[in-house]
């Protein structure tokens, strides 16, 4: 039988070795999902909430265990793991309340005796997701999913399955029924079979371009419904008349927090050319201050990246922009799957580090001498999931909005996802939205109901 084992990228020893699920397992699987679906389904909205609220109630009882495995498998700091898992019980607890208005029927006015929308669950849902938030993507997904009455499929990645196996506990534990929500301990070979299968009836990724893509061809050959929340190279667009003490910290906390292993990171730091040498100095201070060591310890802010190879990557695209011409302000050196918070000036639009993006704690700083010309660099990416604005003039800032092409532009704070507003991006960096109202109707049929006497 095939296995996976995990390592622990910190100290480079063996975690757990996991036995994959058979063609046979898989299917039986997807069965007993399918099958619980029709009486899931026919569930209440209060009994799904008091299955999620006790859900919550299992992630904050048990947030250290949970937290303790996924440093393990990833080397996120553990206080920053904690803080996962507390978001995720904010989660449950924001839908278990929001669920029953969001999706209650909608009266529309017509010539019919009657006409309305109501939104139905479609069924079993599969999720792809990422190692870097093991928890917050899947829960992203899952939470919404279940209370709008579908059934949960995971195919996690497969360094975090102790995660994957966990999260599954979490739903148990809280009393919902087997097969509500269900773990394939899979590969990433299985998933377009999984995808062709008649029983699953969408599908949601988060991940890279290029599986994002395979996902949606896959999907879209079987006239499935996907939503993909793919990469980011996130600007931090920094005008002269910020707050520039606080708009530092908040620089540092955006690039820098889960070792710069977010999508949603900001990685292209666009400066002023006004103030840039200042605020340079300043921010080079405080990314000095970023401990960085023993993921376990309460105090490390910087971990290790989750795998040697993606060390590799960023040293490689360092490296690269070095020689295109970049300057090495702080930082660039690896050993193992550990990567220094590193700081690079004088980047150009052509250089790796600007025009890539950047999985790790490596921030790109480029100048820039008005609005259009910032606007024009930091719409210079495929991506377009969120950017940062900070600036005084709150009622300017607010007008340019429309002018990025973004998911999300997020005003004199991170880029970050939040329960209560709509999740997602624009060109490479998918589409579709999670969280929100809008989150929770993605894998719905709208279906129109229309009666005259």
């Amino acid at each position: 039988m095939a296995t996976i084992t995990s390592v622990n990228p910190y100290t480079g020893s063996e975690i757990e070795t996991f036995t994959t699920h058979t063609k046979t397992e898989i299917t039986q699987l997807l069965e007993k999902a399918n099958d619980q679906f029709y009486t899931w389904r026919e569930t209440t909205f209060s009994e799904r909430k008091k299955r999620m609220i006790a859900a919550a109630s299992e992630l904050k009882k048990n947030k250290q265990e949970y937290a303790e495995t996924m440093t393990l498998e990833i080397g996120k700091p553990i206080s920053q793991s904690i803080a996962e898992i507390e978001k995720c019980a904010w989660l449950c607890e924001y839908y278990a309340e929001n669920a029953e208005e969001q999706l209650k029927d909608e009266v529309i006015k017509t010539d019919a005796y009657k006409s309305y929308t109501s939104f139905e669950p479609l069924g079993v849902v599969l999720a792809v997701m990422p190692w870097n938030y093991p928890f917050w993507q899947v829960f992203r997904f899952a939470v919404p999913a279940l209370m709008a009455g579908n059934i949960g499929v995971l195919k996690h990645a497969s360094n975090v399955f102790g995660s994957a196996l966990n999260i599954e506990k979490v739903f148990s534990n809280a009393g919902f029924p087997k097969h509500c929500f269900t773990t394939l301990l899979i590969g990433s070979k299985e998933v377009e079979a999984i995808i062709e299968n008649p029983i699953i009836k969408a599908v949601t990724l988060t991940g890279s371009g290029p599986a994002g893509a395979a996902v949606a061809a896959t999907a879209g050959a079987q006239i499935k419904k996907s939503v993909l929340e793919l990469g980011g190279n996130n600007a931090l667009v920094v005008f002269n008349d910020c707050d520039m003490d606080k708009t530092i910290a908040t620089c540092v906390q955006a690039r820098y927090q889960n070792t710069g292993q977010s999508c949603i990171a900001g990685k292209r730091l666009l400066v002023s050319e006004a103030i840039s040498e200042e605020f340079i100095e300043k921010l080079l201070l405080k990314v000095r201050e970023l401990k960085s060591g023993d993921p376990m310890d309460p105090d490390t802010f910087i971990g290790t990246l989750a795998r040697e190879d993606l060390a590799i990557t960023i040293e490689e695209q360092v490296q690269k922009s070095l020689k295109q011409g970049a300057k090495l302000e702080l930082g660039g050196n690896r050993q193992g799957a550990y990567f220094e918070p590193t700081v690079l000036s004088n980047v150009s639009e052509k250089m790796a580090v600007f025009a890539e993006e950047t999985f790790g704690p490596v921030l790109s700083v480029t100048t820039f001498k008005d609005v259009d010309e910032a606007i024009a660099l930091s719409n210079n990416s495929r991506f377009g999931l969120g950017v940062s604005l900070f600036t005084k003039d709150i009622e300017a800032a607010e007008k340019m909005a429309f002018c990025f092409e973004e998911g999300a532009v997020f005003i004199n704070e991170l880029v970050k996802s939040d329960p209560r507003l709509p999740f997602g991006g624009v060109k490479e960096s998918g589409y579709g939205r999670e969280l929100s109202e809008h989150g929770i109707k993605e894998f719905l049929n709208k279906k129109t109901i229309y009666i005259n006497k």
